[in-house]
């Protein structure tokens, strides 16, 4: 019990920027934290990476940041996601790695082609960061805390403090929006 006191009051000191509490509260958390992702993932390195982030992401985002009753329980749950995300992200660049590998693709590609595809990628790029200007705050905060961050609405509506429905509606806006700017 003490320990969650101690927890929510470093975490209610970092909201408001201070430095000292959220290196206490690291240094609190920061083991049970990786021996929690351990657990999740069966890999230390993925489980201190992902930790790692999640702290760093707290820092980023302390002005933001939400009070919390159970710190350790919502630390835990935001561990989970990332090292979700990183299993998810790894495992999509061991499969293009294989499949490249596998047809010989990367390494048999000509310069001719390499340069086309890479003016290609700079091309989708390009037309993206166009799409994404043509967007509003709010709207681009939305599109990245749903398709980057992967938040349901409810945890969009609830971080942003707007209903769920203005939340919906707003990403699908900016959705249509994505897909007028592309398809041009």
């Amino acid at each position: 019990m003490e320990n969650k006191l101690i927890h929510h009051l470093l975490w209610e000191r970092l909201r408001g920027g201070d430095h000292d509490a959220f290196f206490d509260l690291y240094r609190e958390l920061y083991y049970d934290l990786v021996n929690f992702g351990i657990r999740v993932c069966g890999d230390a390195e993925t489980s201190g990476e992902a930790t790692d982030q999640v702290f760093i992401t707290i820092w980023d985002k302390h002005a933001q940041l939400n009070r919390v009753d159970h710190v350790g329980a919502y630390l835990r749950t935001f561990l989970k996601r990332k090292i979700l995300r990183l299993l998810e992200r790894k495992k999509k660049i061991d499969d293009a790695l294989a499949n490249a590998g596998a047809e010989g693709e990367w390494m048999e590609m000509s310069y001719e082609e390499f340069i086309v595809k890479v003016q290609t990628d700079e091309l989708v790029r390009f037309k993206l960061k166009s799409a994404l200007q043509k967007l509003t705050y709010r709207q681009k905060q939305l599109i990245h805390l749903k398709f980057f961050d992967g938040l349901s609405y409810e945890q969009i509506a609830n971080q942003t403090q707007q209903s769920v429905k203005t939340a919906y509606n707003t990403v699908y806006d900016a959705l249509k929006i994505l897909r007028k700017e592309l398809k041009a």
